[in-house]
Protein backbone atom coordinates (compact mmCIF):
# COMPACT_ATOMS: atom_id res chain seq x y z
CA UNK A 1 0.00 0.00 0.00
CA UNK A 2 1.28 3.22 -1.00
CA UNK A 3 1.56 6.22 1.78
CA UNK A 4 -1.23 8.16 0.09
CA UNK A 5 -3.68 5.49 0.28
CA UNK A 6 -2.87 4.63 3.72
CA UNK A 7 -3.76 8.58 4.42
CA UNK A 8 -7.06 8.61 2.80
CA UNK A 9 -7.83 5.04 4.47
CA UNK A 10 -7.15 6.33 7.59
CA UNK A 11 -8.64 9.56 7.25
CA UNK A 12 -12.17 8.03 6.39
CA UNK A 13 -12.03 5.55 9.59
CA UNK A 14 -10.55 8.83 11.95
CA UNK A 15 -14.85 9.53 12.12
CA UNK A 16 -16.97 8.17 14.50
CA UNK A 17 -20.01 7.02 12.26
CA UNK A 18 -17.39 6.44 9.96
CA UNK A 19 -15.73 3.97 12.06
CA UNK A 20 -18.89 2.58 13.34
CA UNK A 21 -19.95 1.32 9.69
CA UNK A 22 -17.08 0.20 8.91
CA UNK A 23 -17.17 -2.03 12.14
CA UNK A 24 -20.21 -3.28 11.41
CA UNK A 25 -19.21 -3.72 7.96
CA UNK A 26 -16.82 -5.79 9.03
CA UNK A 27 -18.75 -7.60 11.64
CA UNK A 28 -21.54 -8.41 9.17
CA UNK A 29 -18.58 -10.28 6.40
CA UNK A 30 -18.34 -10.38 2.95
CA UNK A 31 -22.31 -10.73 2.84
CA UNK A 32 -22.54 -7.26 3.95
CA UNK A 33 -25.63 -5.07 4.62
CA UNK A 34 -28.20 -2.90 2.94
CA UNK A 35 -27.90 1.09 3.73
CA UNK A 36 -31.42 0.78 5.03
CA UNK A 37 -29.44 -1.83 7.68
CA UNK A 38 -26.52 0.46 8.39
CA UNK A 39 -28.94 3.52 9.15
CA UNK A 40 -31.31 1.33 11.26
CA UNK A 41 -28.50 -0.43 13.63
CA UNK A 42 -26.41 3.14 14.01
CA UNK A 43 -28.96 4.98 14.53
CA UNK A 44 -28.08 7.60 11.73
CA UNK A 45 -30.04 9.68 8.89
CA UNK A 46 -30.14 8.29 5.18
CA UNK A 47 -28.24 11.59 4.09
CA UNK A 48 -25.54 11.75 6.72
CA UNK A 49 -25.02 7.86 5.85
CA UNK A 50 -24.61 8.33 2.48
CA UNK A 51 -22.33 11.02 3.28
CA UNK A 52 -20.17 8.54 5.14
CA UNK A 53 -20.88 5.70 3.09
CA UNK A 54 -19.53 7.92 -0.02
CA UNK A 55 -16.21 8.94 1.89
CA UNK A 56 -15.54 5.39 2.98
CA UNK A 57 -16.07 3.88 -0.72
CA UNK A 58 -13.84 7.22 -1.60
CA UNK A 59 -10.92 5.62 0.20
CA UNK A 60 -12.01 2.31 -1.25
CA UNK A 61 -12.90 0.67 2.56
CA UNK A 62 -16.31 -0.30 1.58
CA UNK A 63 -17.28 -1.90 -2.27
CA UNK A 64 -20.94 -1.30 -3.04
CA UNK A 65 -22.65 -4.20 -4.42
CA UNK A 66 -25.97 -3.41 -6.32
CA UNK A 67 -28.40 -6.66 -5.46
CA UNK A 68 -31.97 -5.34 -7.28
CA UNK A 69 -33.40 -2.63 -6.33
CA UNK A 70 -30.94 -2.59 -2.91
CA UNK A 71 -27.37 -1.77 -2.52
CA UNK A 72 -24.98 -3.97 -0.15
CA UNK A 73 -21.77 -2.37 1.20
CA UNK A 74 -19.45 -4.53 2.67
CA UNK A 75 -15.95 -3.66 4.27
CA UNK A 76 -13.16 -4.51 1.45
CA UNK A 77 -11.13 -6.49 3.57
CA UNK A 78 -7.91 -6.52 0.87
CA UNK A 79 -7.89 -2.98 1.91
CA UNK A 80 -8.45 -2.86 5.49
CA UNK A 81 -5.75 -5.80 5.26
CA UNK A 82 -3.39 -4.01 2.86
CA UNK A 83 -3.63 -0.74 5.87
CA UNK A 84 -2.63 -3.53 8.69
CA UNK A 85 0.23 -4.41 6.76
CA UNK A 86 1.48 -1.27 5.68
CA UNK A 87 1.18 -0.14 9.49
CA UNK A 88 2.94 -3.03 10.66
CA UNK A 89 5.41 -4.11 7.99
CA UNK A 90 8.61 -2.63 9.96
CA UNK A 91 7.04 -4.02 13.69
CA UNK A 92 9.26 -5.44 15.79
CA UNK A 93 12.77 -4.18 14.08
CA UNK A 94 11.41 -6.94 11.35
CA UNK A 95 10.71 -9.92 13.43
CA UNK A 96 7.52 -11.61 13.67
CA UNK A 97 6.00 -9.97 17.20
CA UNK A 98 2.32 -11.18 16.15
CA UNK A 99 2.12 -13.34 19.76
CA UNK A 100 5.09 -11.26 21.78
CA UNK A 101 2.58 -8.08 20.64
CA UNK A 102 -0.75 -9.55 22.57
CA UNK A 103 1.70 -11.00 25.05
CA UNK A 104 2.97 -7.70 26.40
CA UNK A 105 0.11 -6.34 27.55
CA UNK A 106 -1.93 -7.99 30.42
CA UNK A 107 -5.69 -9.25 29.76
CA UNK A 108 -6.95 -5.95 31.78
CA UNK A 109 -5.53 -3.90 29.20
CA UNK A 110 -6.66 -5.80 25.85
CA UNK A 111 -10.35 -5.67 27.67
CA UNK A 112 -10.17 -1.82 27.36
Amino acid sequence: METKNAITALAALAQDSRLAVFRLLVQAGPEGLAASKIAEHLGLAPSSLSFHLKELSHADMVIANQQGRSIIYSANFTTMNSLLGYLTENCCGGNSCGPAAITCCNEEELKS
